[in-house]
């Protein structure tokens, strides 16, 4: 009615910025991309026929990427699982041993962690330039070497898991176990370890948001030091 006043129409809920968990596809696209990993594995086990265990990992990764497409969840993750599967599958094709499919994971865990440790050595730890670089937070956060410093944990973290990785299956890739244990370490040493992680990134994430948190508090009591001085 004319004269009176307007009622403000609801505000809409301004869109939640996707985390760096949402850009992995969540928790459950972390655990489906190691569902191909696991069946190449058991199949092996099983049947001890390399075409077989191959043909099985392929199909696993693409049955995950379509579920993820039915479910409307993200299929990057799983369109990305799906191509490293592939590669995994052409190298073990190659070298006729099953072996060869976790080449790749083995040397890709090298890179990654020496990634890691060069973001820390020059100060800028990836974990943090990750986080706010995908949240669209800016990189002011180098200043505090509290947040740093967090980060730089974080990052350190993610070295040992990779180096751990490095290490440990490159041995049994030449050694004698390679066909009965290098699967199911490769399965052991993935979800688990970076489960741990993950918790102290996650650990980071909340000590630089505490440090923001806390910044214009610090400042306001050193403006008032100031103005009694």
């Amino acid at each position: 009615m004319a004269g009176e006043p307007q009622q403000p129409e609801d505000e809409a809920p301004a869109p939640r910025t996707p985390t760096l968990l949402d850009q992995m596809g969540g928790l459950s696209g972390i655990v489906s991309s190691g569902v191909p990993v696991v069946v190449f594995v058991v199949v092996q086990a099983i049947t001890g026929i390399l075409v077989a265990s191959i043909v099985a990992a392929v199909v696993s990764a693409v049955a995950v990427a379509a579920w993820r497409l039915v479910r409307g969840e993200a299929v990057q993750p799983a369109l990305s699982g799906l191509l490293g599967v592939a590669v995994c599958a052409f190298v073990a094709w190659r070298t006729g041993e099953a072996r060869g499919f976790f080449l790749l994971g083995i040397w890709t865990s090298l890179v990654y962690g020496g990634v890691f440790l060069l973001s820390v050595l020059v100060r800028r730890p990836l974990v943090g330039v990750i986080w706010h670089l995908v949240n669209g937070e800016g990189q002011d956060w180098r200043r505090d070497p509290r947040i740093v410093r967090a980060y730089d944990i974080a990052s350190l973290a993610w070295v040992a898991v990779f180096a751990a990785r490095f290490v440990v299956q490159r041995w049994l890739y030449d050694s004698v176990y390679a066909d009965t244990w290098l699967g199911w370490v490769r399965i052991a040493m993935g979800v688990p370890l970076a489960a741990l992680a993950a918790a102290v990134t996650v650990w980071a994430i909340r000590r630089s948001r505490q440090a923001a948190a806390d910044a214009p508090a610090d400042g306001r009591r050193r403006s008032t030091r100031s103005s009694r001085a």
